[in-house]
């Protein structure tokens, strides 16, 4: 499994001598995919008014799946691309460990929640695209090697399961009253409008 990481990162690494055009296209992704991505959720959170009980929750997980990869590196502590000198570091980066890439583990758990909620999958279509680039430019730019990667979408898919399973339990064994008639779906309360299963 390392040697195929290592082969697999050494294909898709900038390496000593970048085309300049991929080298900044892959820079700003880097540097500003979460940022994008976070952008997307506020988007929602304005735009989708009956969806913002689960858009609160989404971020909320969202804080959990960063903290809990930042725990799993800091157990692990495996070292990045550039601490082992096999690529050169394009963006500034602390040498703490790198697996699961935290970007990737935030990125494709919002993905996968818009992607669960019926209202939110025409965003989560381009928030799965995001995270696959983001996750490239940040192997391209050598902070993750591509194992860190697929761990982070790992993990951002199992926490985003759990969202859907909380859900889908709450869905079964509590009851929600049902709206009164002429009530709109953006009427609907808070916790209702988000535990009642798409």
């Amino acid at each position: 499994m390392n040697a195929l990481n290592i082969t697999l990162f050494q294909w898709l690494t900038a390496g000593s001598q970048p085309t300049p055009w991929v080298l900044s296209f892959a820079s700003a992704f880097a540097l500003w995919g979460s940022w994008l991505c976070a952008g997307v959720l506020v988007f929602a959170l304005w735009r989708h008014r009956a969806e913002r009980a689960y858009l609160f929750i989404v971020a909320a997980f969202s804080g959990l799946a960063s903290m809990a990869s930042h725990a799993i590196a800091l157990a692990l502590n495996t070292p990045r691309p550039f601490v082992l000198g096999l690529a050169p570091a394009y963006i500034e980066h602390a040498g703490r460990g790198s697996l699961p890439s935290t970007h990737a583990t935030v990125m494709f758990m919002v993905a996968l929640a818009f992607l669960l909620r019926p209202g939110l999958r025409r965003l989560g279509v381009p928030l799965l695209a995001l995270a696959a680039v983001t996750g490239w430019a940040r192997v391209y730019v050598g902070v993750h090697f591509p194992i860190d990667i697929v761990a982070g979408m790992l993990l951002g898919g199992a926490i985003a399961g759990l969202l859907a399973l909380a859900q889908l339990l709450v869905h079964r064994f509590v009851s929600f009253p049902a709206s009164p008639v002429g009530r709109t779906r953006d009427d609907t309360p808070a916790a209702a409008s988000f535990w009642r299963h798409p």
